[in-house]
């Protein structure tokens, strides 16, 4: 079994990009089958090692870190993770994404596919004749990469004494912004096109407001995708859960018992402040949008260890493309 005690923590074990895959390499996990440190990767197990409890009633103060220099260097993982996890408590990506691609680089450019009505036809094929094709080539533009994050402002006297619990709070909230302008930045790519002339294809509503049979037009017209997200502002939702057809009986249930708002149509309504009023957006999820991740979320190292915060950007790399330009479509209410 590894010796986890006595690995050199230094701080070249970020220049990876990943400091838990660089401490899984010196002391990998599958070391400890069968021990009492089994479930534990090989950052967790450093903080057992320095007796560092990050979450709990009985969580350490900031200062914990600060003993060794080889605690020291536990740290900025501590606030990625922190972030990490209020990224994904408010991110709803997931639920609009059909793939991620990690990449090492910041340029990426993307395939695409468009398929005519007689591609998508499949017709029969006679002995002997040719099959149709499905072209798929590489798109003319990069995809755009967006920088998002915040940056970390505290002295190590103001947080010392604080408890790494509460601190918790605060790097989550970090999260949630960058979450949040990220849903932005697919918001975005949806409505406008990713740089290849590929926006998202529009349907009118039938009045001056919008009604449900609005929305069976959209989920008409975006066949044959399956329309299975809505993406509209607080307002328009709003709108929507007040038609009489979104108050029967099982919606109602299922909205006052979860909270989820599931539309008649079977489609997951998601609201966003980045969608301005009247636009409504339809997609079928496991068509429509690819994320591109250019690393994880990255902190300034250095200043976490060696200064002691002051001053700490903490950021996340990430940019969107169309993969069927047909796979979403916008209701203008």
């Amino acid at each position: 079994m590894a010796n986890f005690d006595n690995i050199r923590l230094e701080k070249g074990l970020y220049c990876g990009g990943s400091f838990t895959g660089a401490l899984e390499s010196i002391d990998p996990s599958e070391n400890y089958k069968g021990s009492a440190l089994e479930g534990l990767d090989a950052y967790q197990r450093q903080l057992k090692r320095f007796d560092i409890k990050v979450s709990g009633a009985g969580s350490d103060v900031v200062e914990k870190f600060f003993k060794t220099s080889d605690s020291a260097t536990l740290f900025p993982e501590y606030v990625a993770r922190a972030v990490r996890q209020g990224m994904e408590e408010a991110n709803v990506l997931p639920k609009l994404v059909a793939s991620v691609t990690n990449i090492d680089s910041l340029d990426y450019r993307s395939i695409m596919s468009v398929p005519t009505d007689d591609d998508k036809a499949l017709k029969e094929v006679a002995e002997g004749a040719a099959i149709p094709q499905t072209v798929v080539k590489t798109r003319e533009n990069l995809v755009r990469l967006r920088k998002r994050g915040r940056m970390l402002v505290a002295s190590y006297e103001a947080i010392r004494f604080q408890r790494l619990d509460l601190f918790t709070v605060t790097l989550r909230q970090i999260g949630a912004y960058i979450a949040k302008a990220q849903l932005a930045d697919a918001i975005d790519v949806i409505l406008n096109g990713d740089g290849n002339d590929n926006a998202a294809a529009e349907t009118a509503a039938a009045g001056a407001s919008l009604t449900y049979a609005d929305l069976v037009n959209l989920w008409k017209d975006l066949d044959p995708y399956e329309m299975n997200v809505l993406i509209a502002n607080n307002a328009d939702a709003v709108n929507m859960l007040n038609f009489s057809e979104f108050k029967d009986s099982a919606a109602g249930l299922n909205f006052h018992a979860t909270g989820k708002m599931i539309t008649p149509i079977g489609a997951e309504l998601i609201r966003s402040s980045s969608l301005e009023s009247g636009k409504i957006i339809g997609l079928d999820k496991n068509c429509a949008l690819e994320m591109v991740k250019a690393g994880d979320v990255l902190t300034e190292y250095d200043k976490l260890i060696d200064r002691q915060l002051e001053r700490a950007a903490i950021t996340s790399i990430a940019g969107f493309a169309k993969i069927f330009t047909d796979a979403s479509r916008i209701l203008n209410a």
